[in-house]
């Protein structure tokens, strides 16, 4: 073998193994990484980083999220302290949909902090996930006075933001916490107690329903923590049948 066939051959490795790392990368991508560097010969000018999909997608939930913080499409901007747009992982492709801030998310203007959010911490981590790997948002984005529950016409102004987040994240699955957010999503009058345990349809997306964290702290019964734990496991059988 001459050394031009070696140099040719040795060319030819290199560029099998670059092509192939190149594949990984931008697999690496898709699933996760915002950016990408793709390498080139030696010889040439280092690629600029090329924006992948996740990273329009966190672009545009930014977008969406500073939109709902200037919102006064309704009576709840009065009287909030802060707006609760909604926070997490996109990753996953899960999406937790609550009804509406508490005190302490009101005042952080992060979903699911307090007592509930610890719960809900905890449920997701039983079926392997983490905080960070799912989307958590509510119905309406600021908190009805006292804790009440929403009005029709807030639901009806905070709705369109709903959507536009489903749309950006597309997600695999949506988990209802509660009655008032699954009878809002499903647009039912039927209680949680007759829609937990199955698996219904939003707009083509699944959509499983279980109790709220709040409810559960309050009704912390073994039954009622079964019932909450086989819809987790729903949530969890779902992921991986996809």
């Amino acid at each position: 073998m001459t050394d031009k066939t070696r140099q040719n051959n040795s060319r030819d490795q290199a560029r099998e193994f670059v092509g192939g790392l190149r594949c990984y990368l931008e697999q690496l991508a898709e699933d996760g990484t915002e950016y990408l560097l793709i390498a080139r010969g030696k010889d040439s000018d280092p690629a600029p980083a090329v924006p992948r999909p996740n990273s329009a997608r966190r672009a545009a939930l930014r977008t969406l999220e500073e939109e709902i913080g200037r919102c006064r499409l309704c009576g709840l901007a009065k009287t909030r302290a802060k707006a609760v747009p909604g926070e997490g992982g996109i990753r996953k492709g899960i999406m937790f949909v609550g009804e509406g801030p508490g005190a302490e998310e009101d005042l952080s203007g992060r979903p699911f902090v307090g007592r509930a959010g610890k719960l809900l911490n905890k449920m997701i981590e039983a079926i392997g996930l983490s905080r960070d790997d799912v989307y958590i948002t509510n119905i309406v984005k600021c908190r009805p006075p006292g804790n009440r529950d929403p009005k029709p016409d807030e639901v009806i102004a905070c709705w369109p933001y709903l959507e536009r987040q489903i749309a950006i994240l597309k997600p695999r699955a949506l988990v209802a916490l509660g009655s008032p957010a699954v009878k809002t999503l499903l647009d039912t009058d039927e209680g949680i107690s007759r829609l937990r345990g199955k698996v219904h349809d939003f707009q083509g997306t699944p959509l499983l329903a279980t109790y709220h964290p709040a409810f559960l702290l309050r009704a912390y019964t073994v039954e009622n923590r079964r019932k909450a734990w086989e819809d987790m496991k729903l949530v969890r059988d779902l992921l991986e049948k996809q």
